[in-house]
C-alpha cells in the first residue's frame, strides 16, 4: 500500500518581534541555534527523516536571510526535479495578493495551490521551536482518527499564556483557548497541525467570509471552528519540545544544548538535524584558552575562557577574556580581558577590551538578567544585566 500523499507547509514569514534586536535584519527561522544550526532546520529535518519529500516554506519578512540558508533544499535532500522544496512569498496578480496578516491569512492566500496539490494530509508547522517529531506517524494517526485537524500537543510547565491551550477527552480536543490569561490546563499546542486538505480550505473560506480582519492566526478562528464541531484530534508529544520565540527562551534553550545532558543530540544518526554545510575550518583553542561544557562552531578561535556557552562560527574570544552562560553568534569578537555573562551577542558585534557585559548577572537565574547586544554593535563600556545595546 502506498504511503499517504503528504504536504508539509512551514510557516516562516512572521516578524519575530519578541526576539527584539535579533530579528531586526533576519527572519526568525534563520536564527542561529546551538552554534551550527538554524531554527528552520528542525521542521525541515523532521520532514526529511519522516520520508516526506514535498515541503513548502512560506516567507515574508527578510526572505533573503532565509533563502540563502535554504539552498534550494539541498541540505535536506529536497532539491528534486519533481516535488521537493518550494518557497512561497507574497505576490500580486489576483484577489489573494498582498502581505500576510497572520498564519491563517497566509494559508488562505495559497489555498488554491494547496487544494490543487491533491494531498491526503497537510502538515502545517511553525519554525520557532526545537524538537524532533515523526510527521509521518502523526499523519497516520490523523488519518485513522477521521478528524479534520490533529493538533500535536505537549504537557508544558511554566507560563502558558503565550500558547494555544487545549482541553482533551478520549483523544478529542474539547476546548481551545489562544493565549488565555488563565489557562484551563497545562496542555499546549506545539504549532504542529495536520489537516484534512478539503476541511482546511473550506474552513479558511468560512473564516474569510466573516470579514477581512477575521483571517489572522490559526488559533483565532480556524482552530476553534474545528473544536466546536468536534473534529479536532489530540496527538500527545512526549519528547522534548521548546518554543524559542522570545529572547529568554532562545538563550535558555541554546545554553541547555551546551551541557553534557543536552535535551537531545542533533547528530543522532537515527534522526539527524541537517543543516547547510559550514564553510570554515575547525574550531581552535590556543594560547591558554579553556573550554568547559560548551559548543564551539567551526572557525571559532578561543584564547580566553569559555564556560557553559554556545560559540558560533568565526567567533574570536581573545586572551584573558571570559564568556559564561552566553550565546555568541557568528563572527562576533570578545576583546582581551573582557567578561560576558548571561548574554546574547549577535553576529559581528565587538566587545571591547576589558569591558564587562552582564554586570550583576552572575548567580542570577531570572529572565530579566539576559543582556542583548545587537548585530555589528561596538561595545566600549560596561553593560548591566538585562541591558539592550543596539547596533551602531
Amino acid at each position: 500500500m502506498a504511503p499517504p500523499r503528504t504536504l508539509v507547509i512551514v510557516l516562516a514569514g512572521g516578524a519575530g518581534s519578541r526576539l527584539e534586536l535579533l530579528t531586526k535584519h533576519r527572519a526568525k527561522p534563520a536564527m542561529r541555534f546551538a552554534g551550527t544550526h538554524r531554527l528552520v532546520d528542525f521542521p525541515l529535518s523532521n520532514a526529511r527523516n519522516a520520508g516526506i519529500d514535498d515541503v513548502w516554506v512560506v516567507q515574508q519578512f527578510h526572505p533573503t536571510s532565509l533563502n540563502v540558508h535554504l539552498a534550494n533544499g539541498r541540505p535536506w535532500d529536497l532539491d528534486r526535479t519533481r516535488g521537493g522544496l518550494l518557497v512561497l512569498e507574497p505576490y500580486q496578480g489576483d484577489e489573494r495578493e498582498g502581505w500576510h496578516a497572520g498564519t491563517a491569512d497566509a494559508l488562505w492566500r495559497f489555498a488554491p495551490a494547496i487544494e490543487g496539490f491533491g494531498a491526503d494530509a497537510v502538515v502545517v508547522v511553525s519554525a520557532d521551536a526545537i524538537y524532533r517529531l515523526d510527521y509521518a506517524a502523526v499523519v497516520d494517526e490523523h488519518l485513522a482518527s477521521d478528524a479534520e485537524v490533529t493538533m500535536v500537543t505537549v504537557q508544558h510547565d511554566g507560563d502558558n499564556t503565550r500558547y494555544g491551550v487545549v482541553e482533551t477527552k478520549d483523544g478529542r480536543i474539547t476546548g481551545y483557548q489562544l493565549k488565555p490569561d488563565e489557562p484551563a490546563t497545562d496542555i499546549v499546542t506545539t504549532e504542529v497541525f495536520v489537516f484534512d486538505p478539503q476541511a482546511l480550505v473550506a474552513g479558511l473560506e468560512t473564516v474569510a467570509e466573516q470579514g477581512e480582519d477575521a483571517l489572522t492566526d490559526l488559533g483565532e478562528a480556524l482552530l476553534p471552528l474545528f473544536v466546536e464541531r468536534g473534529t479536532a484530534h489530540d496527538y500527545r508529544h512526549t519528547g522534548y519540545w521548546q518554543d524559542v520565540g522570545t529572547v529568554a527562551a532562545y538563550w535558555r534553550t541554546n545554553v541547555a544544548f551546551a551541557r553534557a545532558d543536552a535535551p537531545f543530540d542533533v547528530d543522532d544518526e537515527a534522526w539527524p538535524i541537517s543543516t547547510r554545510g559550514a564553510r570554515r575550518g575547525g574550531a581552535r583553542v590556543s594560547g591558554g584558552g579553556e573550554v568547559e561544557s560548551s559548543l564551539l562552531g567551526p572557525g571559532a578561535r578561543i584564547e580566553g575562557r569559555v564556560r557553559g556557552s554556545v560559540i558560533g562560527p568565526g567567533v574570536h574570544i581573545h586572551a584573558g577574556a571570559e564568556v559564561v552562560d552566553s550565546v555568541i553568534i557568528d563572527g562576533a569578537v570578545v576583546g582581551a580581558g573582557a567578561r560576558v555573562v548571561r548574554a546574547i551577542v549577535d553576529e559581528r558585534a565587538r566587545i571591547g577590551d576589558g569591558v564587562t557585559v552582564g554586570v550583576g548577572a552572575e548567580g542570577r537565574d531570572d529572565d530579566e538578567a539576559i543582556t542583548l547586544v545587537g548585530a555589528a554593535a561596538e561595545v566600549d563600556g560596561d553593560l548591566s544585566a538585562g541591558a539592550r545595546h543596539p547596533e551602531q
